[in-house]
């Protein structure tokens, strides 16, 4: 009976990411987490074939995102983690376009899938986990990234980011779709109430920079948290480097946070800036430039009554045929201020900063036509935020960068990008201590942290995975299909789906 009992209560989420208070189970078995090692993988094809994973416990199958040759959900049998095996698919070829996320609950898969144009509106797509039979369809907003259900499975929500087609002469709004699970009706909500706060916002480091410049069109949500009381949401804005706060029983915008910047001259976030240097080497001669936060992935945590939101600062950039917003430092038309970069000449060189990619639509903060400050992609980091204040209470620094050179994993040749690039990140408990893991796309590695106490997180270990990870899903031992908590990794350059699992003290 008891068994039965802990495999009927709330599933695991992988987007919309809540703290899961303790459960008896969870208290009683004691893990080492610098003890993960992989204990199965599968191969679902090549490129594009193993991209984001949910767990359902009520089958104790793995449904992962193929992107592959075929559109199609494909079904793990994970009974026996450490023998894994795909089991069926779920085609999508009949629905037009291609997936980009899932979630579960309670025997419910939700599919997030674009359309094959991607300007116009996508669908979430709702499928019984047991007979794999749909069971509603859904019209959300155009580009549909990421889905989730709210932790009492009231809402399904979907980050609909909007992006333009590569003229950018059809941009369709960024917006995010609330779907009633009672009856599926939907809601899709753009950020009209916020276009006032444009003024402050942008002081603060939130972005508004496409063609036009046109508020609604320009925002783009990627990723989505919830908590765990399921009223509010919160959304990565990644190419607008802020963060969306969602009244989800209401349907409303309350806020947008800006998170402003990172100085890569400040003592502790010394970096490798130069793919051309021959060396890995982290160094502050970077007076004068920035990171831009803009958080891929995002995960919700609440400790003594403050709820703290955590984000993988993966960054990204506009590159279109008809905008494109990147430049090497090193080219002709990139002028360095001569007051406040009197080394230009050398800075310009390969070896220290000539081939960083940054963005031309900052910099230039007195209008004259030259660059004050150069602005890179992302911050090479994870962040945690206090969401109320919307307050940087931790940053991990450069100690990614550095962990994965000890690894041996550290890309060199991404340095003038964005280092290892932290793109997912999810929080789940083992036994009495909270942890994060951090998906690191171009160090094809996970890092996992002591976030029991979220101010001050306490790097673990680094473990090596499968070629550039996409997903990270950690499954309490609640559960788990054996009671004990298990890590899964899904890389979308190799396919791969990879398991770890960690030693019981």
């Amino acid at each position: 009976m008891k068994k039965l009992f802990y495999l009927s209560i709330f599933i695991l989420f992988i987007g919309c990411k809540k703290e899961e208070q303790p459960t008896p189970l969870e208290n009683t078995v004691q893990e080492d987490p610098a003890s993960y090692q992989e204990i199965a993988s599968i191969s679902l094809g090549g490129v594009g074939s193993a991209e984001i994973t949910a767990y359902d416990p009520l089958t104790k199958r793995l449904f992962a995102v193929n992107n592959g040759s075929v559109n199609k959900i494909d079904v793990i049998d994970m009974a026996n983690p450490a023998s894994i095996q795909v089991i069926a698919s779920i085609s999508l070829t009949n629905y037009g376009g291609s997936a980009n996320s899932v979630d579960i609950y309670e025997g419910k898969l939700a599919v997030a899938l674009e359309s094959s144009d991607k300007q116009s509106n996508g669908k979430v797509i709702v499928f019984n986990t047991s007979t794999y039979a749909e069971i509603k369809v859904v019209t959300v907003g155009a580009l549909p990234d990421m889905v989730c259900f709210t932790p009492d499975g009231k809402y399904i929500l979907s980050a609909n980011e909007g992006e333009p087609n590569d003229a950018y002469t059809i941009d369709p709004d960024g917006t995010v779709s609330i779907i009633k699970t009672s009856d599926y009706s939907v809601r899709t909500v753009n950020f009209a109430a916020l276009q006032v706060q444009l003024p402050s916002l942008s002081v603060k480091g939130f972005r508004i920079y496409g063609p036009g410049k046109n508020f609604l069109k320009d925002i783009e949500p990627e990723y989505i948290t919830v908590s765990d009381d399921s009223k509010t949401a919160w959304v990565t804005l990644q190419e607008n480097n802020g963060i969306a706060e969602l009244d989800v029983v209401n349907g409303v915008f309350k806020k947008i946070i800006p998170l402003g910047f990172k100085d890569y001259g400040k003592a502790g976030n010394e970096s490798d800036l130069s793919d051309r240097d021959n060396k890995i080497e982290f160094n502050s001669l970077y007076s004068g430039v920035y990171g831009m936060y803009q958080p891929d992935a995002i995960s919700f945590f609440k400790h003594n009554g403050t709820p703290y939101l955590f984000t993988a600062n993966e960054g990204d950039a506009r590159e279109y045929g008809g905008f494109a917003e990147m430049s090497r430092v090193n080219s002709s038309s990139i002028l360095l201020d001569a007051t406040r970069f009197p080394n230009a000449t050398t800075l310009k060189g390969d070896a220290i900063l000539g081939r960083l990619n940054i963005t031309k639509t900052l910099g230039d903060g007195d209008g004259d036509g030259d660059l004050d400050s150069l602005f890179s992609l992302g911050s090479r980091s994870f962040s945690v935020w206090n969401a109320l204040t919307g307050n940087l209470v931790f940053d991990s620094k450069n100690e990614l960068d550095k962990k994965a050179q000890i690894l041996g994993a550290y890309d060199d040749g991404r340095s003038d990008d964005k280092g290892a690039e932290p793109e997912a990140i999810t929080t789940g408990r083992i036994g009495s201590k909270q942890i994060a893991i951090i998906g690191l796309e171009r160090a094809d590695a996970f890092a996992v942290y002591d976030i029991t106490s979220p101010l001050t997180p306490v790097f673990i270990k680094m473990y090596k995975t499968g070629d550039a990870p996409e997903g990270i899903l950690f499954i309490s031992a609640s559960k788990s299909p054996i009671g004990q908590s298990l890590i899964v990794v899904s890389s979308e350059n190799d396919g791969t789906v990879r398991i770890y699992k960690a030693n019981k003290l």
